[in-house]
C-alpha cells in the first residue's frame, strides 16, 4: 500500500511517519485484503486551540472504495491514533463486502463503472448585493437558473450497486451525497445523508 504522510504548519518526521505506516498496516490486514493507498494529512487545529492538532486519513481499498477518518488529540501521533480508530470502526461494520469488493477489484472482476461530468461551483453572490448584469448573464445556467461560476471539473465514477452497497460507500467515505445506478432497476439513484443523521435515498424512475 502506498502511504503518502503530509503537514499543513506541522512536521512530519521519520518518527510520525513510521508510526502512521505500522498503524496503517496493522488495519488493513486485520480488515480487508487489499489496499491501495492512502493519504494521510495533519494540521493545527482550525479553531487555533494551543496543543490540538486534526488528523484527517483517506484510505482507497479499491476502485471508487474509499473509507475515510478524523482524529483530533494534544499531539500529532495522538490525532492519528483516533482517526485510525474511526477507520477502523468504519471496516469492522463492512468487513465481509469490503474484503469480497477488494478482492473482485484485483482479480478484475469489478463492474466497470459510468463517468459523468462533475462541477464545483463557487458560491452566488450574498443576497441583496447587485451583481453586475454582464456577469449574471455569463453564470445563467442553460435553463436560465443563476449560479456562481464553475471552478473545477472532473469525471466523476457512477457505479452500479445495489442500495446496501450505495448506503456502505457513503458511510465509508464519510461524503455528503453518492449518486450510483441501482443494479436491480438500472436507474440512477443517489442516496444522501440528512441533517437528522439518517440516510435519505431517491430513487429517480426509469423513462
Amino acid at each position: 500500500m502506498h502511504i503518502t504522510v503530509a503537514g499543513k504548519q506541522v512536521e512530519t518526521g521519520d518518527a510520525l511517519k513510521t508510526h502512521v505506516r505500522d498503524g496503517l498496516g496493522v488495519i488493513a490486514k486485520k480488515y480487508f485484503d487489499h489496499a491501495l493507498e492512502a493519504n494521510v494529512t495533519f494540521r493545527r487545529d482550525a479553531k487555533g486551540r494551543l496543543g490540538a492538532f486534526n488528523c484527517d486519513i483517506n484510505l482507497k481499498a479499491g476502485r471508487n472504495l474509499f473509507v475515510r477518518g478524523e482524529g483530533e488529540g494534544p499531539d500529532a501521533h495522538r490525532a492519528f491514533e483516533v482517526a485510525a480508530e474511526h477507520v477502523a470502526k468504519r471496516l469492522r461494520r463492512y468487513r465481509r463486502r469490503v474484503n469480497e469488493h477488494a478482492r473482485s477489484f484485483a482479480e478484475g472482476r469489478a463492474d466497470a463503472a459510468e463517468t459523468a461530468p462533475q462541477y464545483v461551483v463557487s458560491p452566488t453572490e450574498d443576497e441583496g448585493d447587485e451583481a453586475p448584469a454582464e456577469a449574471a448573464a455569463a453564470t445563467d445556467g442553460a435553463d436560465g437558473a443563476g449560479h456562481g461560476p464553475i471552478v473545477a471539473e472532473q469525471p466523476a465514477e457512477i457505479a452500479r450497486l445495489t442500495l446496501s452497497e450505495a448506503v456502505m460507500r457513503l458511510d465509508l467515505a464519510q461524503v455528503a451525497a453518492l449518486p450510483f445506478r441501482n443494479s436491480g432497476s438500472g436507474a440512477i439513484n443517489l442516496v444522501y445523508r440528512r441533517a437528522d443523521g439518517c440516510i435519505g435515498w431517491i430513487d429517480l424512475p426509469t423513462r
